[in-house]
């Protein structure tokens, strides 16, 4: 899928965020959103999935040239931000189970290689509410990664990781990415180190 951004911007009350976004994100490339914390990295990625619609210009989506409409869009996405709710009173088997319902498993995948690849075996049946923040944060990494869809926003993606954390997300990334469009949201360098194309979001102030 590609997604394409013509003269796009984004304003709350009379204050833009950005403004005049130009810029093709296509198939099975790489993309890092830069900028420092509060710049409008997440508004811009809202924007790309969907979830915010352009104060000015457009956001276009197509496949192999055909038109896919907005409300469409999400069944070609997969996010993960720790800002995101994972529910609290599920265990962890039964939020993959739920998760999956709505998405497709990447080939060859299933409920327990996500809990393997986890390293959470002990926990299976542990209610999320009671995982630290670390455990969430790779919770949301690995159902969005492990998911069977063309493009992956990823905000901010080793915050509340350790060292170790941070080393296993590097790990999924190169596993589960390969044939993916990756957008991420950083401004942490270990976060992006594998992708090939910047926007620069204080360049649309």
């Amino acid at each position: 899928m590609t997604i394409s951004l013509d003269n796009a911007g984004r304003r709350f009350n009379r204050e833009w965020i950005f403004r005049g976004i130009t810029a093709d994100l296509l198939p099975g490339e790489r993309y890092a959103v830069l900028g420092p914390n509060g710049s409008g990295k997440s508004t811009l990625l809202s924007m790309i999935s969907g979830h915010l619609s352009p104060s000015e210009g457009t956001v276009s989506y197509r496949d192999d040239q055909v038109s896919i409409p907005v409300e469409s869009v999400y069944k070609q996405l997969s996010f993960a931000a720790p800002y995101l709710d994972l529910v609290e009173e599920f265990s962890l088997t039964e939020m993959i189970d739920f998760h999956f319902r709505f998405k497709p498993l990447a080939p060859g995948m299933d409920r327990q290689q996500i809990i393997a690849l986890l390293d959470m075996e002990k926990s299976r049946n542990k209610a999320i509410k009671y995982f630290s923040s670390g455990m969430k944060q790779r919770t949301r990494l690995a159902l969005a990664c492990c998911a069977n869809t063309p493009v992956l926003l990823l905000d901010e993606p080793t915050s509340n990781l350790d060292l170790q954390g941070i080393a296993w997300y590097e790990k999924l990334i190169d596993m589960y990415s390969m044939q993916k469009t990756v957008i991420v949201c950083s401004n942490q360098d270990h976060e992006y180190a594998f992708c090939k194309h910047y926007i620069q979001i204080t360049d649309y102030k």
